[in-house]
């Protein structure tokens, strides 16, 4: 099984393989949902930093896309020792002033959705933390991952 054959809602998702472990487990005894929020920042961030926006190009340019907003939707229970892959999307850059992104979690042996998340980005400045207009750096290299759902 490829990520590529598995039920993406779009096309070409940007994907990373996670592995639940002991430390992920809660009182529920399956995957405590904190963990889904850190998992979309890591593959949000590993897709960025794919797209040649990583922290250094961030800090270089006293500009980063910050989260504003997220929805996230528990479909399924995970428990230990079961993997998922993340897919991700950069879905809307909404006049060039807030970036939705979405994702989406896959069991990798059940192959059920497990997740669905939408979150919401505005771009700021770092040294202020005020929000500012994406510089051209920025425009050039997340407008061609943007998909049209």
């Amino acid at each position: 099984m490829t990520s590529n054959s598995l039920a993406w809602e779009h096309p070409a998702p940007f994907t990373q393989r996670f592995d639940v472990l002991p430390h992920h487990i809660d009182a529920l005894e399956h995957t405590n949902n904190a963990v889904y929020v850190n998992w979309c920042m890591e593959v949000a961030w590993a897709h960025t930093s794919s797209l040649g926006l990583g922290v250094k190009e961030y800090r270089a340019i006293d500009r980063a896309m910050a989260l504003t907003r997220a929805e996230y939707d528990y479909l399924r229970a995970t428990r230990l020792g079961d993997s998922v892959i993340a897919g991700t999307w950069i879905t809307r850059w909404h006049r060039r002033l807030l970036m939705e992104r979405q994702v989406q979690f896959i069991d990798v042996n059940t192959q059920d959705v497990v997740l669905r998340a939408r979150l919401e980005f505005v771009c700021i400045e770092i040294s202020s933390g005020k929000p500012k207009r994406p510089p051209e750096t920025f425009i050039a290299g997340y407008s061609p991952a943007i998909i049209d759902p």
